[in-house]
């Protein structure tokens, strides 16, 4: 007998239903989870870089910048800009006497800065794909289960010899449920994961924009320090 409510509609569906129902339950309730989990992560992200950036603008001492990013956690630009000071920072511009030991390698800085931003950007991608598996598979979960109650329908014409409302209706209600549970669990995680891509565009592009300051800082920094020729000295 069909039952009204979403309770008894629940346990008026079929054992494969069932199964469908509950397996797009876990996709639901663990994709919002990495949906707040990122959002968080992503405003976290969002605030320090623009605290990084602020000072970035400010000072113009490497040195002094660096000391203060130390207390600078979760910008991934202000990671960067940590890892390529401490790669190739003051302490290989300057040689031991104060005076700048050679040209700056704009490669070397490039490719450590590249680098280091693709492992923050890995970090900040870190479950998405989880979002793009269940926007992608969930329809077709609830297409099954679509399928599985369409079937039901059918039998039950055939069993009863008639296709009254009585005998369609519980099967057609059983497809509808699992084809509203799968559009209600992958719209969510569609649209995160397309809103959390742009984020992630956003933050490389910042930190495109800081390795080419730091260039900037390091290349003025290292020509402020070159050694006067002994030739030309009095």
């Amino acid at each position: 007998m069909f039952q009204t409510g979403l309770i008894g509609l629940v346990g008026s569906l079929g054992a494969v239903s069932k199964i469908v129902l509950l397996l797009l339950l876990v996709f639901s309730v663990i994709s919002w989870a990495v949906i707040f989990f990122k959002w968080r992560a992503f405003q976290v992200a969002d605030r320090e870089d623009k605290r990084f950036l602020a000072l970035l603008v400010k000072t113009r001492d490497l040195d002094e910048l660096f000391r203060q990013v130390r207390r600078i956690e979760g910008s991934p630009s202000a990671c960067v800009f940590e890892g390529v000071m401490e790669r190739v920072g003051s302490g290989r511009v300057e040689g031991k006497d104060g005076v700048a030991s050679g040209p700056i390698d704009q490669h070397v800085i490039e490719r450590t800065a590249s680098h280091l931003g693709q492992r923050q950007l890995s970090g900040l991608e870190t479950y998405l794909p989880f979002l793009a598996t269940t926007g992608n598979i969930t329809p077709f979960v609830g297409l099954l289960g679509t399928v599985m109650g369409i079937i039901d329908a059918f039998r039950e014409i055939g069993t009863q010899g008639t296709a009254s409302i009585s005998a369609v209706a519980p099967g057609v209600a059983e497809a509808l449920v699992a084809t509203a549970a799968g559009l209600f669990t992958a719209i969510p995680a569609v649209i995160a994961y397309n809103y959390f891509l742009v984020r992630i565009r956003s933050t490389a592009f910042r930190l495109d924009s800081v390795t080419i300051e730091l260039l900037a800082s390091l290349s003025t920094a290292a020509s402020k320090t070159k050694p006067v020729p002994v030739g030309v000295q009095g």
